[in-house]
């Protein structure tokens, strides 16, 4: 057996030898092939947005396919905190950046640069069977923070009011607070989901629910939810929200969506920003559900 080893042993070495010549002949391939030139740009923040950041990402890696763009979610608040911790290059933010984000940025020595690309309206959507007609600011206010429990109060049936919000690291979460509760809190009875489609599938199936999401999402739910026209003030006309109105501002519910970047970023970053704000970017906002900001 001793013998027989001694004779085998070289072979092995000789086969090693090739084995790790050929890996590092892979390993240099890679490295002057396409893996090295490949460009890569993140994508992460506002889940409202993701529809139409993945359609930018889609149609700008067609156009330039060197370049790798990934888009993910997760709320516009965890957006900022990845362009504050350099986890990613792009972030996409349905609020602004608040003050002690912009504190925070200066102490990291980060540059915030805004990019307004979008508008959005905010649907306030029901169920179907809901008879209610239209809701006014004030009315919305007091059903979300729960001062109104219930729809007869609001000329509907006796029928408790589901409050159904986003999760506080939402951006719409916290635009709606601001805007339309005047920073009061939300009702302690609400219900916080974590995604825009969450909210969509439980007004479908609760007669007594209410939610806002992006009019995107309510327009893509067509009749499995009811859209509420809203009034500014009581004597104001009520109105539904739509590309038209949202643009025009004669609809009150309704916000900018950013892009926010460190300074203005790569060549690579920057090209897929001057993109979004393009004559193409705009057609794919307006495709998408959202209203043109050019």
């Amino acid at each position: 057996m001793l013998i027989i080893k001694k004779k085998i042993f070289p072979w092995l070495a000789v086969l090693l030898l090739l084995l790790q010549t050929s890996c590092d002949s892979r390993d240099k391939a890679s490295l002057s092939g396409e893996t090295k030139d490949q460009k890569m740009i993140s994508v992460k923040g506002s889940d409202t947005m993701v529809h139409l950041t993945s359609s930018w990402a889609e149609q700008y890696m067609a156009q330039n396919p060197g370049t790798q763009v990934s888009v993910t979610g997760g709320g516009s608040g965890t957006g900022i905190a990845g362009l504050l911790n350099g986890t990613t290059d792009i972030c996409a933010s349905s609020r602004e950046i608040q003050a002690k984000e912009k504190a925070l940025a200066v102490q990291k020595k980060i540059d915030i640069v805004e990019h307004a690309v979008a508008r959005d309206g905010l649907a306030i959507i029901v169920n179907p069977a809901n008879p209610v007609s239209e809701l006014s600011m004030e009315q919305l206010r007091r059903i979300f923070t729960g001062e109104y429990a219930n729809w007869q109060q609001l000329g509907g049936p006796a029928l408790p009011i589901i409050v159904l919000s986003r999760e506080s690291s939402s951006g719409t979460f916290v635009f709606f607070q601001e805007f339309v509760l005047e920073k009061a809190d939300y009702s302690p009875k609400a219900r916080l989901l974590a995604g825009t489609s969450a909210l969509v599938q439980s007004v479908a199936a609760d007669k007594g629910a209410i939610a806002y999401v992006g009019l995107a999402f309510a327009l893509e739910a067509k009749t499995s939810v009811k859209m509420m026209p809203v009034k500014s003030a009581e004597n104001a006309p009520a109105v539904l929200p739509s590309d038209e109105t949202v643009r025009a501002g004669s609809y009150p519910v309704a916000r900018p969506l950013y892009l926010y970047t460190n300074g203005n970023g790569s060549p690579e970053v920057q090209a897929f920003i001057d993109f979004s704000l393009s004559a193409a970017g705009q057609q794919i906002v307006q495709e998408t559900g959202y209203v043109k900001v050019r």
